[in-house]
């Protein structure tokens, strides 16, 4: 199971859209706090829509919190300040990757040292980085891709008609 690790998130409407993501991959999300929101929020439920319920969350205090309950999980961090594109890494079929918070990203000092652990997302010119559900969401199925998109629908289907 991929597992989705928002460090502080700021922005309810981002972390439910996470969440419905999540929800819709069979992923894992844990959110390190301190949050930026309740999560009981009406801007949660709107964006997470009827999916919320189905989701497997769970909520720590702090990083260290985190750390103490999964100390030797290899975290893949998405960070603007990557050298590497999220592409140029293998992500296991029980990957962790982390993604900081919406005004200032990872903190340098987490980075430090990890560098081998730190992906970015291309994009043009100056543009300082994307929405953060957008960024989880192409982490997320590059991961899923490489892991063969295993347990997911494969195929879509027409509601009223028939492909035939």
């Amino acid at each position: 199971m991929i597992n989705i690790v928002l460090l502080e998130p700021e922005i309810p409407q981002n972390t439910g859209n996470i969440g419905r993501s999540c929800v819709a991959t069979g992923s894992r999300l844990h959110l390190i706090g301190p949050l930026g929101f309740r999560l009981g929020e009406k801007e949660i439920r709107r964006a997470g829509l009827d999916y919320w319920k189905d989701l497997d969350v769970t909520t720590y205090g702090s990083f260290a919190d985190f750390r103490a309950q999964y100390p030797d999980v290899r975290l893949i961090m998405a960070t603007t300040k990557a050298r590497r594109n999220h592409t140029e890494i293998e992500y296991g079929e029980d990957c962790w990757i982390m993604f900081g918070k919406e005004s200032l990203g990872i903190p340098e000092e987490m980075l430090v040292g990890n560098e081998e652990n730190c992906v970015r997302i291309p994009m043009i010119g100056d543009t300082r980085s994307l929405n953060l559900s957008n960024s989880v969401a192409v982490i997320l199925y590059e991961a899923l891709r490489q892991n063969g998109f295993r347990g997911l629908n494969e195929r879509g289907e027409l509601h009223r008609l028939s492909w035939d």
